[in-house]
């Protein structure tokens, strides 16, 4: 019996790191000795006091259960006070901060809350996949915004048609961006503030980056932008910032009615992260401030030798 894939899996493009992935391997199998730039994944390890921590939460027979969908309080807290002395941003713990498996999912999830089928996501060209799949997932159509060096790799918001604007529901954002490396002010983010309080627009700031910064520059919040709660709702995930890709935990904060439609889908299709995961990542939003530093000097180091300027 043959099968045929729904029409919104048929409009998904190919993945973009499972191509690359791809490439790797069969340039492996031809012998070639390769560079690896494709995803973004380090290669230094989880610090080990992330790692004992995990190590005595899993023999805690409390963490066997299943996890509270919205994630353990001594997480949502934990989160709250990074973000006030990070960003100097007030979360309120029990409403505007859910931790997920991983921010990926959160963002592919999220347009199933907001979207409805033929409303546009504004997506920033080139892009983390999700941002395209989740609209295409949730009925929705991604629309493309350039990213040119020319506008210092930021979208050109008057380029967006105004019927588009019309029918669009949510913008993405990503700074600091991947893939370019480019970073943004407050100037834009207010820009992008009285976009969405024209068009009703939800805008989904990632801020999966925020700690890969050098020479001294500190990425900021969007939700450290007047009128950014209102409009907005944020990702961050340890992925990066603690080395910790596989464990799959990060969080989405900002405004309480965002918020509480991303818990209300997640409920419907997770059960919540491994509670002994959740226990480690207290530690690692605790006590991580000198590993970063460490690892930002060692990417600091890589950057200044592939530099050409």
């Amino acid at each position: 019996m043959e099968f045929s894939i729904s029409k919104r899996l048929q409009e998904l493009p190919p993945y973009l790191f499972l191509e690359i992935d791809k490439a790797k391997r069969k340039a492996r199998q031809e012998g070639r000795d390769i560079i690896d730039l494709g995803i973004g994944d380090p290669d230094q390890p989880t610090p080990d006091f992330i790692i004992q921590s995990l190590q005595k939460a899993a023999t805690d027979p409390a963490n066997h259960r299943y996890a509270l969908d919205q994630g353990m309080p001594v997480l949502r807290q934990a989160i709250s006070e990074w973000y006030k002395e990070r960003f100097g941003v007030n979360l309120e713990p029990d409403h505007e901060v859910l931790p997920l498996i991983g921010s990926k999912e959160g963002i592919a999830h999220f347009p199933l809350a907001f979207t409805n089928p033929g409303e546009y996501s504004l997506v920033p060209d080139p892009c983390y996949p999700p941002y395209k799949g989740g609209t295409i997932f949730a009925g929705g159509k991604p629309y493309l915004m350039p990213l040119l060096e020319k506008n210092k790799f930021l979208p050109d918001l008057k380029a967006i048609p105004q019927s588009v604007l019309e029918k669009a529901r949510m913008i993405y954002l990503n700074y600091p961006n991947n893939p370019t490396g480019a970073t943004c002010e407050k100037d834009f983010y207010e820009q992008v503030i009285n976009l969405a309080l024209k068009y009703k627009l939800i805008v989904i700031s990632d801020l999966a980056y925020s700690e890969m910064a050098y020479d001294g520059y500190k990425p900021l919040s969007f939700l450290d932008v007047d009128g950014a709660k209102e409009v907005g709702i944020e990702f961050h995930s340890l992925s990066k910032t603690c080395n910790m890709t596989g464990w799959r935990v990060g969080w989405a904060c900002g405004n309480k009615a965002l918020v509480a439609g991303l818990a209300k889908v997640k409920s419907n299709i997770d059960s919540g992260i491994f509670s002994a995961v959740q226990v480690s990542a207290v530690t690692a939003i605790k006590e991580s401030g000198s590993h970063i530093s460490k690892m930002c000097k060692v990417y600091e180091e890589r950057r200044d030798i592939l530099r050409t300027d």
